[in-house]
C-alpha cells in the first residue's frame, strides 16, 4: 500500500459510486470536517459532492461489526438518499465525535471509543438529526427555486420531489449549504424510498473480498524500516540481552533497549526478528501459578465484599430456610485474535505521524497526526495500541519511518485478557416455583475500567463498579436480590473484551436458573417465564427461540438447553442442541436464537452480528485456558489452541423480532447466552453440570 501524507483510498462497492473512502487525511486533533473540491459540508457528519456522492463521517471504528454500513444507512434513510451514492470516511479525531454514552458506561467522560455495543445506540440520534437538518436545507433550496412552501416537497432516491418536478441533491448542495440550518428539523414521515431495516450490502465488503482493505501491517511509507520487539511482563523489566549477536546480523540498523522493551530495527522484518531471537533477551517477572482458580477461591473466601446491588431483604427472606447454592467460575480468557500488535510511525520537523489500529483514537499526546486503521481483531484487543509508543520512539531514534510488529507469540503474551470471575450463588425457591430470593458473591477484577484508566493516564480503579459488574443482576422479577463483589488482585494485565463482563454473568445466572428449575421439577422455559413479568421483551425472545427450535422441554435425555440475556438495550433467547462427543469434548450441533434489538438498521448485519457473537463465544467456551507464566498467558500456536474449525461450527439460525423500541447494541449480544445454553443442554443429555469456563467435561 503506497501512502502519502494526504490520502489513503479504498474503493469498491455494490453499485456505481459506492466506495469506502479514507479521504482528506491527515486527521488532526480538534480538526473540523473538511470539504474537498466540489464538496459541501452539512454539519459534522455529511458532505455532498458535485458529482452526487454523499460522504458520511463515521466516529466509530469498523472492527467487522458493520458499523461503517449501519451508521451511513441511518443517514441515507433520513436524508432520502440513494444507497449507490453513499460513501464513508473516518471522522476527524476531534472532541465533537466523542461517544455520548461514555459517561453513562463509567468510562472517561467525552472520549471517542468503539466498545460495549454502543455505536448505533450512541450515534443513531445525532446522525439522524444531522441528516434531517441537511434534508431540510436541501428541501428549502428546492422550494425557493420552485417558489413553493417546503412542506410540499419530499425526498427519495437522492432527489427533492414536488409532484413530477425534481432536483438532485447534487444540483442543490451549494446553495443549500449556504442556508442557515434550522433548529429541530422535522424527520421524514413518508414511506417512499425508506432504507432503514433493509439488508443493504456492506460498504466494506468489496474491499475485504478483494484484499484492498488495509490493516496496520499493510502500511508502507517511503524509506520505511521494520522492527521486531519484545515487551516485559507485568511488573517485570529487561535484565539483559546479547548485543553482539545482534551486531552479527546483516541489515540491522538500530537497537533500542529500556526497562520495558527491546526492539531491533532492520531493512526487513525477518532480519529484525532473527536478530532479536539471537539476542535472547531476558526479563524479570513475578512467578505466576499455571492455574489461577485458587487465587479466585481465596479472594472469594477471604476478601472484603462490598454491596453492589440490593433489592428487598435477602437475609429476612431466607431466615430459617436452606437456600440452594452453587459456585461458578469463568477463567481469565484471551482475545484469540489473528492480528499481531503492530504500528507505524514517521517523525519529521512537522511533527509525528502514527498509523495504528485502535478502537480509542484521540488518546495520547505523543503524536500530532493519527491515522486510525481498522483492527484485524474484533474482540477488543485494539482498545490499547501497545505497539504505538514503540513505533514512535524508534522513528524518532532512527529518523526514518518505522513499522514495528510483535511476533504472534509475543502478541499473545502481551494480551490484555478478560479478568475472569468466580461466583457463589444462592437462591430460595418461593411458592409456585417462583424464586423468592437471590444472592451472588463474586470475586473479579475490572478489565474495562483498567483499560480506560491506562488510556487516560490515570490510576487503575480500586473499587469494582459498573464496568466490572454490569450484567450481574439477574433479568428476572425476584423480590429479594443481593449482589456482593470482592476485588480479586490478579497477577496479569486485564483489559477490555467484547461482551465482558456480561458474558460471564450470563453464564453464571442462566446456568443456575436452570439448576433451580430442575431442582423444583419445573420445565426450564416455564420457570423463566414465571419470573419475566417485568421483562416482556426477553420473554418474547425466549418463547420465539423455543418455538423455532421445537423446544422439547430440556428434560433428562434431551440434548437441548435454553438461556436468555438482556444487555446493551437488546434481548436474546437461545436454544442450543449439544452433546458430549466420543473424545469427551463438547459438541454443539445447532443454535437457534431470537433477538429483540429494537429498531433494526440493517437486518442482514444484525443477524451477522449475533451469528458472529455466538461463534466467538463458542470458541471462548471450548478453547482450553492458557497456562500462565510471569503474569502472562503462555503463547500457543494457533493450530494447538483448539479453536473450532469449520466442521465444528453448528447450524445457526437467528430470528430478528420486529420492534419499534430504540435501537440496541448487537456486537456483544450473541456472546452472552451461548455458554449457559450449551451447558444446560449437556446437563439435560448427560446429567453433567458444567460450572466452569472453558468447559471441562472431565471435572463435571
Amino acid at each position: 500500500m503506497k501512502l502519502d501524507r494526504r490520502t489513503l483510498l479504498i474503493s469498491g462497492g455494490a453499485g456505481i459510486g459506492l466506495i469506502v473512502a479514507f479521504s482528506l487525511w491527515p486527521r488532526h486533533w480538534a480538526s473540523e470536517l473538511s470539504a474537498g473540491s466540489g464538496e459541501q459540508t452539512f454539519g459534522n457528519f455529511i458532505k455532498i459532492a458535485r458529482d452526487g456522492r454523499i460522504t458520511v463521517a463515521i466516529p466509530q471504528v469498523e472492527t467487522g461489526q458493520g458499523i461503517w454500513t449501519a451508521l451511513p444507512q441511518i443517514v441515507a434513510d433520513e436524508l432520502g438518499a440513494a444507497w449507490e451514492t453513499i460513501a464513508v470516511e473516518p471522522a476527524p479525531v476531534a472532541k465533537a465525535y466523542a461517544n455520548p454514552l461514555a459517561k453513562e458506561e463509567e468510562w472517561p467522560d467525552r472520549i471517542r471509543v468503539t466498545a460495549n455495543s454502543t455505536s448505533v445506540r450512541a450515534f443513531e440520534k445525532p446522525l439522524r438529526e444531522a441528516a434531517a437538518t441537511a434534508r431540510a436545507m436541501l428541501v428549502g433550496a428546492a422550494a425557493d427555486r420552485w417558489n413553493i412552501d417546503p412542506t410540499q416537497c419530499d425526498t427519495a432516491d437522492g432527489f427533492v420531489i414536488n409532484g413530477v418536478r425534481t432536483f438532485t441533491f447534487a444540483e442543490l448542495a451549494e446553495e443549500a449549504a449556504d442556508r442557515s440550518p434550522p433548529r429541530n428539523a422535522p424527520q421524514r414521515t413518508s414511506t417512499r424510498g425508506r432504507l432503514i431495516g433493509q439488508p443493504l450490502q456492506r460498504l466494506d465488503a468489496p474491499a475485504k473480498a478483494d484484499g484492498s482493505w488495509r490493516f496496520g501491517g499493510d502500511v508502507r511509507l517511503p524509506g520505511m524500516l521494520f522492527a521486531s520487539a519484545r515487551m516485559a511482563p507485568p511488573g517485570g523489566r529487561l535484565t539483559g540481552f546479547d548485543r553482539a549477536a545482534i551486531a552479527r546480523q546483516a541489515g540491522v540498523r538500530h537497537v533500542t533497549a529500556n526497562d520495558q522493551w527491546i526492539a531491533v530495527v532492520a531493512d526487513g522484518w525477518p532480519i529484525a526478528e532473527r536478530a532479536l531471537k539471537a539476542a535472547n533477551p531476558k526479563f524479570s517477572g513475578e512467578r505466576t501459578a499455571a492455574d489461577l482458580r485458587p487465587l479466585f477461591d481465596q479472594a472469594l473466601a477471604e476478601g472484603d465484599a462490598s454491596e453492589w446491588f440490593s433489592r428487598g431483604d435477602y437475609d429476612a427472606a431466607t431466615r430459617g430456610s436452606r437456600a440452594l447454592a452453587a459456585t461458578y467460575y469463568a477463567a481469565p480468557s484471551q482475545h484469540l485474535g489473528l492480528e499481531p500488535l503492530t504500528a507505524s510511525a514517521r517523525v519529521t520537523a512537522d511533527g509525528a505521524e502514527l498509523w495504528a489500529a485502535t478502537q480509542a483514537p484521540g488518546f495520547g499526546e505523543d503524536y500530532s497526526t493519527l491515522y486510525p486503521l481498522p483492527p484485524g481483531e474484533p474482540a477488543g484487543r485494539a482498545m490499547e495500541a501497545d505497539a504505538a509508543p514503540i513505533a514512535l520512539a524508534l522513528a524518532r531514534a532512527v529518523g526514518r519511518p518505522v513499522q514495528v510488529v510483535l511476533p504472534q507469540a509475543s502478541s499473545q503474551n502481551q494480551d490484555r485478557v478478560a479478568p475472569g470471575a468466580l461466583a457463589r450463588i444462592s437462591a430460595l425457591p418461593g411458592a409456585g416455583g417462583v424464586t423468592a430470593a437471590w444472592s451472588m458473591r463474586v470475586a473479579t477484577a475490572d478489565g474495562t475500567g483498567a483499560a480506560f484508566a491506562r488510556l487516560a493516564g490515570e490510576a487503575a480503579p480500586t473499587k469494582l463498579g459498573r464496568t466490572a459488574l454490569d450484567g450481574s443482576v439477574p433479568p428476572y422479577s425476584i423480590p429479594n436480590v443481593r449482589i456482593e463483589a470482592v476485588r480479586a488482585d490478579v497477577p496479569f494485565t486485564a483489559g477490555y473484551m467484547r461482551g465482558s463482563p456480561q458474558r460471564e454473568f450470563a453464564f453464571f445466572t442462566e446456568s443456575f436458573i436452570d439448576e433451580l428449575a430442575h431442582a423444583g421439577g419445573i420445565e426450564p422455559l416455564a420457570f423463566r417465564m414465571s419470573m419475566l413479568g417485568g421483562n416482556g421483551r426477553l420473554a418474547r425472545c425466549l418463547q420465539a427461540a423455543a418455538r423455532l427450535a421445537s423446544w422439547d422441554g430440556g428434560a433428562a435425555g434431551s440434548t437441548m438447553g435454553i438461556a436468555g440475556a438482556s444487555a446493551f438495550g437488546s434481548h436474546i433467547g437461545l436454544v442450543a442442541t449439544a452433546s458430549i462427543g466420543d473424545d469427551q469434548r463438547v459438541k454443539v450441533h445447532r443454535l437457534i436464537a431470537a433477538v429483540d434489538c429494537g429498531s433494526v438498521v440493517n437486518s442482514s448485519i444484525a443477524a451477522q452480528q449475533v451469528e458472529a457473537g455466538l461463534s466467538w463465544a463458542l470458541a471462548q467456551a471450548t478453547v482450553p485456558s492458557p497456562e500462565w507464566i510471569a503474569g502472562m498467558p503462555r503463547a500457543r500456536p494457533f493450530g494447538e489452541l483448539g479453536l473450532p474449525r469449520l466442521g465444528d461450527v453448528p447450524q445457526i439460525h437467528v430470528e430478528i423480532i420486529p420492534s419499534s423500541e430504540a435501537p440496541g447494541g448487537l456486537s456483544g449480544l450473541g456472546t452472552l447466552p451461548l455458554a449457559a445454553a450449551v451447558a444446560n443442554a449437556i446437563h439435560a443429555g448427560s446429567g453433567k453440570r458444567l460450572r466452569s469456563l472453558p468447559f471441562d467435561v472431565s471435572s463435571a
